[in-house]
């Protein structure tokens, strides 16, 4: 008997951007590959009625849900509902746990807890701490909760000098981090579970390409989102082949195992990272169940990898949370 399946997403809003209306894509992947492994899928989009929804999950027979909720009522900060109520429901579902997609949420505990576990991240302050700022040092403030860059732009790069107080006190620290800005290299690191273990994909790094000193070297929203801006066309992933045969290489895959290990992370995830002039890596965001649309990193990574996308996908719905 064929197994059955509920792809479960977030319903974008009817005036939605790019940024929500990508899960759609990836909806349509999921669909492709659970199809390629003969497995029966229903498509079902969670609105404001999700706690309804999702309990009908739980009398129509499904053998599992593949999560690819993002957000709840648009915030970020609720992704973990979903898999909170297919877990109380006794419903297995594919990625990453309630407690990995909780901590994996919230920028700050997971800083806090990559460092105290030996994993480097940048040096945090919360806004309401902003006497820790040492003038002259570059700083990020960033949504503590969201990812897909909502909220970055140029402006959330600053070099602290006296009279920043102000402006950042308008910040609340309930909802915005700031961070040391690592000057350097970026990486973005996919990983899944494969059948001995996390496996990590081919590192892609991202090149900021005709930027002048004066413009940060970051992915903000417009960098991924804005089609035909100057952002989304000259930041661009790359492969770098001679990473493989560095110490880099070996110690960029350390981190992202020991990342996948401290957050108990299942299914796939993505570890961004930065480097340093003097090639000390940090950890400055953990991605769980990140976008596997058709042009996303991950789905590239696999194929840099020389992976069939269908065998990946059957990793990913065999490592399920019961």
């Amino acid at each position: 008997m064929k197994r059955r399946c509920c792809i479960l997403y977030n319903e974008p809003a009817t005036d939605a951007g790019p940024d929500e209306l990508d899960i759609l894509d990836q909806v349509g992947i999921v669909e492709q590959q659970l199809m390629a492994l003969g497995i029966e899928s229903t498509k079902l989009g969670l609105d404001d009625d999700y706690k309804n929804r999702i309990e009908l999950i739980n009398h129509s027979g499904y053998d599992f849900v593949f999560n690819l909720v993002e957000s709840i009522h648009g915030k970020g900060r609720l992704n973990y509902f979903a898999p909170a109520l297919l877990g109380s429901l006794g419903v297995p579902y594919t990625g990453c746990s309630l407690e990995a997609l909780f901590l994996t949420s919230n920028k700050r505990l997971t800083s806090k807890i990559l460092g105290l576990a030996g994993v480097r991240t940048p040096v945090f302050i919360q806004p309401g701490e902003i006497n820790s700022l040492h003038y002259g040092r570059k700083y990020i403030i960033k949504p503590l909760w969201e990812d897909g860059s909502l909220g970055i732009g140029p402006d959330s790069v600053f070099t602290c000098s006296p009279g920043d107080e102000a402006r950042l006190r308008e910040f609340s620290p309930n909802n915005w981090i700031i961070e040391e800005y690592i000057e350097g290299r970026e990486f973005n690191i996919s990983l899944f579970s494969g059948p001995d273990g996390p496996v990590v994909l081919p590192p892609a790094e991202i090149e900021f390409r005709n930027y002048n000193p004066d413009r940060p070297k970051i992915m903000d929203f417009k960098a991924k989102w804005e089609e035909g801006s100057f952002e989304f066309e000259n930041t661009v992933r790359t492969f770098p082949e001679d990473l493989g045969q560095t110490d880099m290489a070996s110690i960029l895959t350390g981190v992202c195992i020991s990342c996948w290990k401290i957050l108990g992370l299942k299914g796939y995830a993505r570890v961004d990272i930065r480097c340093d002039s003097e090639n000390n890596v940090f950890v400055i965001e953990v991605n769980a169940n990140p976008c596997i649309s058709p042009d996303s990193g991950f789905i590239a990574a696999c194929r840099k990898g020389g992976y069939n996308l269908t065998d990946i996908f059957s990793y990913i719905v065999n490592d399920l949370n019961n």
